[in-house]
């Protein structure tokens, strides 16, 4: 019989008394102690973790949209690419997920859902960044974030920036003229189609070869949009399969609002060129 198997013999540090060990590099007892259910039900858990973890996700994307805006405005194209194509896999990550929530029944979460109270993904604040960093902006959904003015700063100070697409556009423009109004238009508000932007994007994708790096780009948000669609189809057909069209706890009108939010277009021009080429 063969002596147990001990990693230390090939150099595996064993003793950590002093030394930075890998629960103390992740804050581990933070992490892992912040699943405080509310109830004794069973599938409370995995609700909280199902949302906790998305958030992480979240924040991670947030990191990488912001460098990529950041290399993008400094015109280094290519760097700020493989950030963009990591934000769609920690879309693809967090499309994944609701194949986890779904093994939760109606019966399931009703047990616990009292417990959840006016709580509500709605009110999500890391949610609302990444769609104003998109372009997506709509100043009425400051006021679930009242409650919490660093919060609706944070957002107003994102507000007033460009947002990715804005960045987006201003290096298309370096290749092919765009007006005034889409350049210096109000940063505040969402972003609105423009049919110069379409033309423009059609002139880059009819001569690829020319125009590689902003073709290249053009894909790159394409291909996030893909998985950010996705994340919010899955999303409405996880809350119909659990909660059917009973309103949200937070108070909108759940699956309906839902639905409403497949129509928004993150980069309109992106997908309406194609019908043109």
């Amino acid at each position: 019989m063969t002596d147990p198997y001990d990693p230390a013999t090939e150099g595996a540090q064993m003793q950590f008394d002093g030394r930075m060990s890998y629960g103390d590099y992740l804050d581990l007892d933070s992490v892992l102690g912040a699943q405080k259910t509310r109830t004794d039900t069973h599938d409370e858990m995995l609700f909280i973790i199902q949302h906790q973890t998305s958030e992480l996700w979240m924040k991670l994307a947030i990191h990488e949209i912001a460098a990529a805006r950041r290399t993008l405005q400094a015109g280094h194209t290519r760097p700020a690419f493989k950030m963009l194509s990591r934000v769609a896999r920690i879309f693809e990550q967090l499309n994944n997920a609701w194949d986890v929530l779904r093994t939760m029944t109606p019966s399931d979460y009703t047990a616990f859902r009292d417990a959840l109270g006016e709580s509500s993904g709605f009110q999500s604040h890391q949610y609302r960044q990444i769609e104003f960093m998109l372009g997506n902006r709509n100043a009425a959904m400051l006021r679930p974030h009242s409650h919490r003015p660093d919060i609706v700063q944070m957002l107003r100070d994102e507000m007033a920036q460009p947002s990715l697409y804005d960045v987006a556009l201003h290096l298309l423009h370096g290749t092919i003229p765009l007006p005034d109004e889409v350049l210096n238009r109000d940063l505040s508000q969402k972003y609105a189609p423009h049919p110069d932007v379409t033309a423009a994007w059609v002139q880059v994708y009819s001569a690829p070869s020319t125009h590689w790096e902003l073709y290249e780009l053009a894909e790159k948000l394409v291909d996030f949009e893909d998985y950010f669609r996705r994340w919010r189809f899955n999303h409405v057909t996880t809350v119909e399969r659990v909660i059917g069209f009973k309103r949200g706890t937070g108070g909108t009108g759940g699956v309906s609002y839902l639905r409403r939010m497949l129509e928004v277009e993150l980069f309109p021009e992106l997908w309406h060129m194609r019908t043109d080429l």
